[in-house]
C-alpha cells in the first residue's frame, strides 16, 4: 500500500511507517480499500448529481398532484410536504431534533430550474476542486459547506429550505483559497465576480434566494478549504477519507430517518 502520509511504498501490516514513523498508517487493511475507492472507483461529483436527481424524481413520485399546480415557473415543482417527507430543513425540524436535515436538505430541490441550475454549477465546480483538494476532501467541504449555510439559514430565517447552492458556494470559496495561496490573481479576481454576482442575483424582489444560505455556505467552504491541505502537497488520510464516508453515509440514513419520521 501507499503511506497515507508520505506517499511511500510499505506493506499493509506494518505497526509504523519505516519512512516517516506514522503509526498504523494500513488501519488493519482499511487504509488500501479507502485508497482505491478514492481512488478510481467512486465518483463523488458523479455521485452527487445522482442523488440530487433521484430524490427530486421521488419528491414528484410522492406528491403527483403538485407536478402540474402552481403555473408555469412552478411547473415540476415538488410540494413541501414531499420535500418535507425527503429531508427540507428548517428552524422548527431542529428545534425537534431533524439534525440530519442539515444534510439531506442539500439534495433537495423545489423545481426543475432550480436543480438544473444546482447540477450546472456542480459539474462545473466540482471537478477543479477535487482534482485541487482531492475527491474525499472536495466532498467534505461540500457537505460542510452546505451545513453551515443551513445552520445560518435556519436561524436567520423563518422559511424551511432545499438546495445545493449553499454547498456549492462553498466549492466557489474552496477555490478561491486556493488561488489566494497559490498567487492565482487572475482565477481568483473570476471567482469573486462568479460568488458576488451570484449572491447580488439573490438580492433581487421575487427571485426567492436563500442568500443566508450562500453566506454560510460560503464561509464554511473557506474555513474547511483553509484546514485543508491540496492534493499535490499531501495524499488525503484516512481520516480524510473516513470522514467523507461518513458524511454520505449520513446523508443517507437521513433521508430514510425523515421518510420514517414523517410515515
Amino acid at each position: 500500500m501507499i503511506c497515507p502520509e508520505c506517499g511511500k511504498l510499505i506493506g499493509v501490516g506494518e505497526p509504523r511507517c519505516p519512512f516517516c514513523g506514522a503509526w498504523r498508517p494500513g488501519l488493519y487493511g482499511v487504509t488500501p480499500r479507502l485508497q482505491r475507492l478514492f481512488g478510481g472507483r467512486l465518483d463523488l461529483v458523479g455521485v452527487i448529481v445522482a442523488s440530487c436527481v433521484a430524490l427530486y424524481v421521488l419528491a414528484l413520485a410522492l406528491d403527483p398532484g403538485a407536478i402540474m399546480g402552481g403555473g408555469l415557473f412552478n411547473l415540476l415543482s415538488p410540494s413541501d410536504g414531499a420535500l418535507g417527507r425527503l429531508g427540507m430543513t428548517s428552524a422548527y425540524d431542529l428545534a425537534t431534533g431533524r439534525w440530519w436535515t442539515l444534510l439531506t436538505a442539500i439534495y433537495l430541490h423545489g423545481g426543475l430550474l432550480h436543480i438544473f441550475f444546482n447540477v450546472m454549477w456542480i459539474r462545473q465546480l466540482g471537478p477543479a476542486v477535487t482534482e485541487t483538494y482531492g475527491p474525499a476532501r472536495a466532498f467534505v467541504i461540500f457537505s460542510l459547506a452546505g451545513v453551515a449555510g443551513f445552520m445560518l439559514s435556519d436561524r436567520l430565517s423563518p422559511y424551511p429550505s432545499v438546495g445545493a447552492s449553499g454547498s456549492i458556494f462553498g466549492l466557489l470559496a474552496a477555490l478561491i483559497v486556493y488561488g489566494r495561496r497559490r498567487g492565482g490573481t487572475h482565477m481568483t479576481a473570476q471567482l469573486w465576480q462568479w460568488a458576488i454576482a451570484l449572491f447580488v442575483i439573490g438580492l433581487i424582489p421575487g427571485m426567492h434566494v436563500n442568500n443566508w444560505a450562500h453566506a454560510g455556505g460560503f464561509a464554511g467552504g473557506w474555513l474547511a478549504a483553509t484546514a485543508m491541505r491540496f492534493g499535490d502537497e499531501k495524499r488525503e488520510s484516512v481520516l480524510v477519507q473516513a470522514l467523507a464516508l461518513a458524511l454520505l453515509a449520513l446523508t443517507a440514513a437521513g433521508v430514510v430517518l425523515s421518510l420514517l419520521n414523517t410515515a
